[in-house]
């Protein structure tokens, strides 16, 4: 161990590294719907309400997904639930290419892909990270972010690229082909459960903040039914509902919705893909703020200034005005999950954060359902995006509102 703590390169990064990986294309295939949307309508002879009510509940069963996830991380360990869902993923993928009625894609997309891609989602990655890093648990879990903005920014043209070039069917088998190898991989050879002790405390420069870290880590954790009772889980569940809400329906409707208003396919592509670019970047400054400033007032304003965003995107007119609010809304589109699940693990402790996470996520995943369902029947309905982007830029700006009512530090102990 003195050989290992020795190193200046601490290994916990290794593992945020093959983390933010793997969110990236987990999140790019869940929020990548988008260039898929159209092509799967037009070879499938789906409606939009169609397709859109088979999302909806692809982010109901993803955000189901995730508490058994937090759990089977608990129990059988993060490898075993990344390799599981890697199995899921490639057979529901092959599945889905095979479907050819409203039926089987449903079954295929809309459950078990969605199930495949819970169980190598964030909340599998979160308690390992978590456990790894103490002093600068908000910088690694941002990285997280880095790699859900990424999976944006790089999946989105990318798979319209390919869906244009070879076709929808052959992009999702390129895609889980690949998934599959950098998964496999990242499972065996670099996850690893358990951190030296103190974890990165041991590379704190200084020995104040080893000791106030210290003391946040040695303050026992509540029990799950006691946390599932405190306020603050549920405020953090509110605003994860609206942020699901929002992303999900920029990921499943945005492209289609810019197109409605007369942006071609490429400009509302790199349109929604800038968003994901300039948040790579944001995510970098934010993650090291998050552990210098209350982390409640970062993410109201990020809430805050992305509900603003939404308003803006419905607005724009010309390239100009649409590349100059996706780059605003990138500048603060990351962080909210990172920050949400720092701020649980702060409360709660990090023995309770996976399970937490995982049930706090269903209320992302329960927007992300509505959003999804509503951005299509909406459109068709009233032939208006405003009723869905609108009440997204208006749940964001509650969210801002209730964010600053969270505590800043750990306040419950086990009765």
């Amino acid at each position: 161990m003195d050989k290992q703590l020795n190193k200046q390169w601490y290994y916990g990064w290794n593992i945020v590294g093959a983390a933010t990986i793997l969110t990236l294309l987990t999140v790019g295939m869940r929020l990548g719907i988008g260039p898929f949307f159209l092509p799967i309508i037009n070879d499938l002879q789906f409606t939009r309400s169609e397709l859109s009510g088979v999302i909806a509940i692809g982010m109901l069963f993803y955000g189901l997904g995730m508490p058994v996830a937090g759990h089977l991380v608990g129990t059988k360990g993060t490898r075993f639930v990344l390799l599981l869902g890697t199995a899921i993923v490639v057979a529901s993928s092959i599945w889905t290419t095979m479907a050819s009625s409203l039926t089987n894609f449903f079954f295929a997309y809309g459950i078990f892909l969605s199930i495949g891609l819970a169980f190598t989602s964030q909340v599998a990655l979160t308690p390992v990270i978590s456990r790894w890093f103490i002093r600068q648990r908000g910088m690694a879990l941002f990285f997280l972010s880095t790699g859900s903005m990424a999976g944006i920014a790089i999946m989105t043209p990318l798979f319209t690229y390919t869906n244009e070039t070879f076709g929808w069917k052959e992009t999702i088998l390129g895609f889980a082909a690949v998934f599959a190898l950098i998964t496999i991989f990242s499972a065996l050879f670099i996850i690893r459960e358990h951190p030296p002790e103190n974890a990165d405390l041991l590379h704190s420069a200084s020995a104040k903040k080893t000791t106030a870290a210290k003391s946040i880590t040695q303050t026992a954790p509540i029990s799950l039914k006691q946390a599932l009772r405190t306020g603050p889980f549920w405020k953090v569940v509110l605003g994860l509902f609206a942020c699901g809400y929002s992303m999900n329906l920029l990921g499943a409707h945005g492209v289609p919705m810019l197109m409605d208003h007369g942006f071609d396919s490429a400009s509302s592509a790199l349109g929604i893909g800038l968003i994901g670019l300039i948040a790579i970047f944001s995510t970098l400054v934010l993650g090291r703020i998050s552990d210098i400033l209350p982390r409640r007032h970062m993410l109201a304003v990020i809430y805050f200034v992305r509900g603003l965003g939404f308003f803006g995107l419905v607005m724009v007119a010309v390239n100009w005005q649409l590349f100059g609010v996706a780059t605003v809304g990138g500048v603060v589109w990351a962080g909210s999950i990172a920050l949400s699940s720092a701020i649980l693990a702060d409360i709660y402790g990090v023995k309770l954060v996976g399970v937490l996470y995982g049930l706090a996520y269903v209320g992302h995943q329960v927007g992300g359902m509505i959003s999804s369902w509503l951005g299509g029947w909406a459109y068709e309905t009233f032939h208006t995006h405003w009723i869905s982007f609108g009440s997204a830029g208006f749940f964001l700006l509650v969210a801002a509102i209730i964010s600053l009512t969270l505590p800043d530090k750990k306040q419950f102990q086990p009765s």
